[in-house]
């Protein structure tokens, strides 16, 4: 009997093709919008907390390899979404300075 290891997580699209070149098979299947938006929402939490424990370039990549898929998804070009970002960055700021907000004085209305 043939020994199984359980993934069920969307994966990059060449990976199954790499996991058939080592000799294994790779069961999967094509996701409905809906699973995929799910799966996309999760692999970018996943792909996020691996950046947080490495702090790598390649794990930064992955999230924004991520990001990308999701722009697609909810079809959001790459020069909409950048202009969408420098708006935020032009309104609110971005993080350069390092600010850490740390308490806010209420001031009572009068």
């Amino acid at each position: 009997m043939s020994e199984r290891k359980e993934y069920n997580k969307l994966v990059r699209d060449k990976i199954p093709q790499i996991i058939e070149e080592s000799g294994q098979v790779a069961e999967v299947k094509v996701l409905k919008d809906d699973e995929y938006e799910k799966c996309l929402k999760e692999k970018l939490n996943e792909e996020c907390a691996e950046f947080q424990e490495s702090a790598t370039v390649e794990e930064l990549a992955d999230v924004v390899e991520v990001i990308y898929a999701l722009l697609d998804y909810y079809g959001v070009g790459l020069d909409d979404f950048e202009k969408i970002r420098k708006k935020k960055a032009h309104d609110r700021g971005a993080f350069k300075s390092r600010l850490f907000l740390q308490t806010v004085k209420l001031v009572p209305n009068i």
